[in-house]
């Protein structure tokens, strides 16, 4: 679409995207959304209290889902080891998957998705340093949870440390549960199909694939249920922000282009004197009117008139 200009706005220039610019930022706020995981640890003490007061929240309000899922997902292998196979792997596939395919399919949509989707993700890092929560699978075994994931080790690559492969379980943060990401970026995938997938089968899949890893989630006793509903939130809060991130990023690079960019040569303003303009290269007004005096005559060239002779009074 055309952009106008209206009289007293500006008119911010929207760059075009390259797959070589987009592939490095993504990874550079993936690689922070990682390291942050890593270094808001908290204290274990105070991240299984935070861990206990959702659950007395969930239960008192009767929302303790959890403990029926985890006690099917340990009891029925056939649905617990699909579960642990969706939780450890749909989450790093689904997404960016879908994002090369914004990208190649649906350009003009592409930068407000990809924006959506990283400004949800900083919100959830911050929830992960201000609110440490120790998840189901590590509370005690008194509460009643059993951790899928370690239960069902020996069908995959991971071990008794979350998703993480085996003897590796050191470089990611267990307690980084509240809000859930799983669900957030799901519902994030949820929508990008329901509004751009055209077919039939992209709205059924854009509504099953966020509610089966809400399941999937607290199944495996991996997230509570209010941590599931914190990822919704971080999502309708990062749609609400993106616009506004966009805008300012935009503002920025243009200011940036402008401080940046050489001085095109020949482009000066024109001369001004007593009233006449001259144009650029002239020294004096009506220099171009003089080297082509009709009283030179016809084989007169502009050679003849002299460089810089003034016209003729008149």
């Amino acid at each position: 679409m055309p952009q106008t200009e209206t009289p007293g706005t500006e008119v911010i220039p929207r760059p075009r995207l390259r797959w070589w610019t987009e592939l490095p930022l993504i990874l550079l706020v993936y690689g922070c959304y990682s390291a942050g995981r890593l270094l808001a640890r908290g204290d274990v003490t105070t991240a299984v209290d935070h861990g206990l007061a959702i659950l007395r929240i969930e239960k008192a309000l009767y929302l303790n889902a959890e403990h029926p899922l985890n006690r099917l997902f340990t009891r029925e292998p056939w649905i617990g080891v699909p579960a642990d196979f969706w939780y450890a792997s749909l989450h790093y596939l689904v997404t960016p998957a879908l994002l090369v395919w914004l990208f190649r399919a649906r350009a003009r949509h592409y930068r407000a998705a990809r924006t959506w989707l990283m400004t949800s993700t900083f919100i959830g890092l911050i929830g992960f340093t201000l609110m440490p929560t120790c998840p189901p699978r590590l509370l005690a075994a008194g509460h009643g949870f059993v951790d899928t994931m370690a239960h069902y080790s020996a069908y995959g690559w991971w071990g008794g440390e979350a998703s993480a492969p085996r003897g590796m379980g050191g470089m990611t943060n267990q307690y980084a549960a509240m809000p859930s990401l799983h669900v957030g970026w799901a519902l994030w995938c949820g929508v990008i199909l329901w509004r751009y997938g055209g077919t039939r089968l992209a709205k059924v899949l854009a509504v099953v694939y966020p509610l089966v890893t809400a399941l999937v989630v607290m199944g495996t006793a991996n997230h509570y249920f209010l941590d599931a509903v914190a990822g919704a939130a971080v999502m309708g809060v990062g749609f609400l922000l993106a616009p506004h991130v966009m805008r300012a990023a935009d503002l920025v690079r243009t200011r940036l282009s402008r401080r940046t960019a050489p001085a095109v040569a020949g482009t000066g303003s024109p001369i001004v004197s007593a009233g006449c303009q001259t144009s650029v290269g002239e020294r004096i007004p009506r220099q171009r009117e003089s080297r082509l005096d009709p009283a030179a005559g016809p084989d007169a060239s502009p050679s003849d008139a002299g460089e810089g002779a003034p016209a003729p009074a008149r």
